[in-house]
């Protein structure tokens, strides 16, 4: 490239042996490949072998774009953005298809100018935080700064990356106690220089969502389809994420989603129940037991698994089916089951051992089978319709915050995390 005096960012025309590319020559890590970032958005690597033909068509003139001016607008609410890392503040320049973050309100809304029209924006970030890095202690700090805006903002969005959004969301349900304003967990599942990003679409969805409606509370909003469109807010305490990939991964589990977003024309459609502005004084309870586990029964397990947690003040079983697990002798290679089940009792007397089930839909019910019913009697506690990681920092909450009624509130309906009943259409999608 450099013999023909092509720069990073240039726009050329590239024919192979087959077809034509047109598209800003990118830096590559492969010498052998040339990358160009083309007019949708995607990149593309260009063997050089098969390459016929390289012609310029425009250079890259480096230069300032002029900056957004921000002033605020009266009639329209005030949203305070907050990040903690993640794809949805990622900036791109198109022409060199580097990435960078930022978080500036007045970038956001060069990004997405929507935003501006919606709401008056605000925005800062807290702190870089991988999701798959997040603690108990990640959640105090983003509630202090949440407690901070609700003060004068009528509504905040918190930016973070999508692998533990719906933990974070149960989490932040537990600590905003009464919270009197809406709080919306928004993600990006595609980042910002692929053409297919939904970040702009969910962030717009939620600020339409703070703006025009009477929600107090935490939330989550994301993509409804893999098409862009609806974005749903959904339940905090009952939202999973279950596809890798998928714009739609975000799914509501054994409930409703609150209300759809018409990210273009900002029309709401409400679909579940919510409750308004709390009577109740908004505190922040943000302490969290650090020594819960999470253990998933498996096959071949080994009583050690459960001796682990002997020094625990806590534990959730996401067990199998209606809420069971290897209890019982039944041949000579099942021996080591009663001592699980020794462990088990010690461990239930001792600290709160709460059984979820890994079947994302439906409910525990331990009175169905025998070996059910043995768990009840060596004190284990029904999860009724909760998810595992949302028991599990429930759980942690409880014994940081509620230490003398653990046992009984873990199967009270504190945030919306269990339901009495279970409509048979909230399955799947």
């Amino acid at each position: 490239m450099e013999k023909n005096r092509f720069s990073f960012g240039d726009s050329v025309e590239i024919t192979t042996v087959k077809e034509k590319f047109v598209g800003n020559f990118m830096p590559g890590s492969n010498s052998k490949r040339i990358v160009l970032k083309l007019e949708n958005g995607y990149n593309v690597g260009i063997d050089r072998k098969k390459i016929k033909k390289i012609l310029l068509k425009k250079k890259f003139v480096k230069g300032s774009r002029k900056k957004v001016k921000i002033s605020k607008k009266k009639g329209l609410k005030n949203i305070m953005i907050l990040h903690t890392g993640g794809t949805i503040a990622s900036k791109v320049d198109y022409k060199t298809g580097a990435v960078s973050a930022s978080f500036k309100a007045e970038d956001l809304i060069e990004m997405f100018p929507e935003l501006g029209k919606i709401a008056n924006i605000d925005s800062k970030l807290i702190r870089n935080m991988w999701s798959d890095d997040l603690r108990f202690k990640h959640f105090s700090l983003i509630a202090s700064e949440v407690a901070k805006e609700a003060k004068n903002k009528d509504g905040v969005i918190i930016g973070m990356g999508t692998d533990n959004l719906g933990v974070a969301s149960a989490a932040l349900a537990f600590v905003l106690e009464n919270v009197n304003i809406p709080v919306l967990l928004v993600g990006a599942q595609r980042s910002s220089d692929r053409g297919s990003s939904d970040a702009g679409v969910n962030l717009i969805s939620a600020a339409h969502f703070i703006s025009q409606s009477k929600f107090t509370g935490v939330g989550v909003c994301m993509h409804e389809k893999t098409s862009d469109g609806d974005c749903v807010i959904l339940n905090p305490c009952k939202v999973r994420k279950l596809h890798t990939s998928r714009r739609d991964a975000f799914k509501s589990v054994n409930d409703d989603v609150i209300a759809r977003v018409d990210s273009s024309s900002g029309k709401i459609s409400y679909v579940g129940g919510f409750s308004g502005k709390s009577s109740k004084k908004f505190k922040v309870r943000s302490k969290f037991e650090e020594k819960v586990g999470l253990l998933k029964v498996h096959i071949n397990m080994d009583p050690k698994q459960f001796e682990f947690y002997k020094n625990y003040k806590g534990l959730v079983i996401e067990g199998t089916g209606l809420g069971h697990m290897p209890l019982d002798k039944i041949d000579s290679f099942t021996t080591s089951h009663l001592k699980i089940r020794k462990v088990l009792e010690k461990l239930a007397k001792k600290i709160p051992v709460v059984m979820c089930s890994n079947c994302l839909f439906g409910r525990v019910n331990m009175n169905v089978y025998s070996k059910g019913k043995d768990l009840l009697s060596l004190g284990v506690i029904p999860g009724e319709d909760m998810l595992a990681e949302t028991a599990f920092v429930k759980l942690a909450w409880l014994l940081g915050n509620e230490k003398k009624n653990v046992r009984k509130l873990v199967r009270n309906n504190l945030r919306g995390e269990i339901n009495k009943r279970i409509k048979l259409d909230n399955y799947l999608w």
